[in-house]
């Protein structure tokens, strides 16, 4: 995260655009580095606040629509049912679990080490209106399928504008 005020911002010595204006980049010095300081600090809170080895995956998603439901799949090999919670706030999908490793192995005994294990999350905006009560969710060979019902659309309303 070092320099990152620097590379969100577009300034900083790496920007050939600052390249000609060295006093504005070294006044900014001071300000970049106090505010990468501040957000390595706040890193820092949220590591001891989730705990030390807090780190959450992002599950891969499919979503596609049929003629009555919106379908959500996620490929989560290894996680149990009661191990996943899914809910819905407003217009908003969220999807966590956690995958544990059943086994105890030693660090310096892989050779490659690619599966992600811990806790994992999602949260999608649906991009259409649903049927909360009739949304049915199910784990088979490892594919979480989640399928929402549309909610039948409303009737469209023609609204005429009157002059005042």
């Amino acid at each position: 995260m070092k320099k990152f005020f620097r590379k969100i911002s577009g300034l900083g010595r790496d920007n050939p655009i600052n390249l000609a204006d060295e006093k504005a980049d070294s006044e900014n010095e001071e300000v970049y580095e106090e505010l990468d300081k501040e957000l390595e600090a706040g890193e820092e809170e949220e590591k001891e606040w989730l705990g030390e080895e807090y780190e959450e995956g992002q599950l891969s998603i499919d979503v596609y629509q049929t003629p009555k439901d919106l379908v959500v799949k996620s490929t989560i090999a290894g996680v149990k049912p009661d191990d996943i919670d899914i809910s819905i706030n407003n217009d908003m999908l969220t999807i966590r679990g956690k995958r544990e490793m059943q086994d105890n192995i030693k660090e310096e005994n892989y050779l490659y080490r690619e599966c992600y294990w811990g806790s994992f999350s999602r949260s999608i905006i649906l991009p259409l209106e649903i049927e909360p009560d009739k949304i049915e969710a199910f784990l088979e060979n490892g594919i979480l399928t989640i399928v929402l019902p549309k909610a039948k659309s409303a009737k469209e309303i023609s609204i005429k504008v009157r002059e005042k």
